[in-house]
C-alpha cells in the first residue's frame, strides 16, 4: 500500500495553516529502478537539477530511469528568489571530463531524450556555452539516436555565446521566462523579462533547434490577465512548447507561495494557450520544465509530420 507524501520539503508554516492542498500529494513510487538510477548518477559523479533544485518529481523520474543533468557544477552565480540551487560568486571551474561522464550516463540509463540544464556561470567569459557544446558533442558520439534538449541560462545577454549552443542544433532549446513581467525583477536575480523574449525569438529565428520551449511557475502572486499576456508574448517570440507548473517554496529563505493553483485552473490556462497557438502545452501542479520532456517533443514531431 502506497503512502501519501507532501511534495514540499517539510514546511510547518504551510501545513499549520492548512494551506497544503490535497492535489499536491501523491503516492510514493516503488521499485528497484529508482536505486539503479541513483547508482548510475553516483558512479559518474553527476549533478541533477532534480536533486539540487529539490524537484517534487525526482522520485517519479528516477523510478522511470530518467533524470535532468545539471552541468557546470552545482553552485550558481545568481541568487534567484525561487531557486534552491546554492549560490556562489566563485564556483569551481568546469570539469573537463563532465561531457563524457554525462554521455556515458545517458547511454547507461538508456535515455532516448536527454535534458541538460545548467547553473548560471557569469564568472566565465562565454557563460559556459563552450562547455555545453562539448556535452552535446559527447552525447551524440556515444548516443547516436538520442535527442537533446538544452535548458540554458541567458549567458548574461551574450548572443555570440548563445549562438555557439544553437549551432549544435539541439532538438529542443528551452529557456524559461519563469514569471510575469511585473514580478520578474523580484523573482529573478539578473535575467529580465524582455531579454528572455529576445533570446527565445533569436533561437526561433536561427532555425537551429527543432523546437523552442519556455515555461512559467504559477502561485507567486500573478494575476490572470498577466499570465495570458505572458503567453501571448511567448507565442509571439516563437515558442512552440509551453510548460506551466505550481511554484513551491524550496526553503524558508525563498519566496513565499502566494496561492495554490487548482488543477481546473491549470486546465483552463492550457486551453487558452492552445487557442493562442502553441504546438504543445503541458500544465498542472506537478509540471516542471523537463517533466515528461521526451513525450512532449515526440508529440510535437508527430503533429508536425
Amino acid at each position: 500500500m502506497s503512502t501519501k507524501l507532501p511534495l514540499l520539503p517539510k514546511s510547518p508554516d504551510l501545513e499549520a495553516k492548512g494551506r497544503f492542498p490535497s492535489w499536491l500529494h501523491r503516492p510514493f513510487p516503488e521499485g528497484d529502478i529508482l536505486a539503479s538510477t541513483e547508482e548510475t548518477l553516483k558512479k559518474y559523479r553527476l549533478n541533477t537539477v532534480c536533486e539540487e533544485a529539490k524537484c517534487p518529481n525526482r522520485l517519479e523520474c528516477f523510478s522511470n530511469h530518467t533524470a535532468t543533468f545539471l552541468a557546470l557544477g552545482k553552485e550558481c552565480t545568481r541568487a534567484c528568489g525561487f531557486c534552491a540551487i546554492d549560490f556562489s560568486k566563485t564556483p569551481k571551474p568546469p570539469e573537463v571530463d563532465e561531457p563524457l561522464r554525462i554521455a556515458l550516463s545517458t547511454k547507461e540509463l538508456g535515455l532516448e531524450h536527454v535534458v541538460i540544464t545548467m547553473v548560471a556561470r557569469d564568472d566565465l567569459l562565454d557563460g559556459g556555452a563552450s562547455h555545453l557544446v562539448a556535452i552535446i558533442r559527447a552525447i551524440r558520439k556515444e548516443n547516436v539516436d538520442t535527442s537533446i534538449e538544452l535548458l540554458t541560462s541567458d549567458f548574461a545577454g551574450n548572443f555570440s555565446a548563445l549562438d555557439l549552443v544553437l549551432e549544435e542544433k539541439p532538438e529542443v532549446f528551452n529557456y524559461n521566462i519563469e514569471t510575469v513581467e511585473r514580478l520578474s525583477p523580484r523573482v529573478r536575480h539578473k535575467a529580465t523579462y524582455e531579454r528572455t523574449l529576445e533570446i527565445l525569438s533569436h533561437a526561433k529565428k536561427s532555425k537551429m533547434p527543432t523546437f523552442v520551449k519556455s515555461g512559467l511557475m504559477l502561485g507567486l502572486g500573478e494575476e490572470k490577465e498577466e499570465i495570458l499576456q505572458t503567453l501571448k508574448d511567448l507565442h509571439k517570440a516563437g515558442v512552440d512548447i509551453l510548460t506551466l507548473g505550481q511554484y513551491l517554496q524550496a526553503s524558508r529563505t525563498k519566496l513565499l507561495v502566494k496561492s495554490f493553483i487548482t488543477p481546473e485552473t491549470f486546465k483552463e490556462y492550457e486551453e487558452r494557450a492552445y487557442a493562442i497557438g502553441f504546438k504543445r502545452v503541458y500544465a498542472g501542479p506537478f509540471v516542471r520544465s523537463s517533466y515528461h520532456a521526451g513525450s512532449l517533443k515526440n508529440l510535437c514531431l508527430t503533429e508536425s509530420s
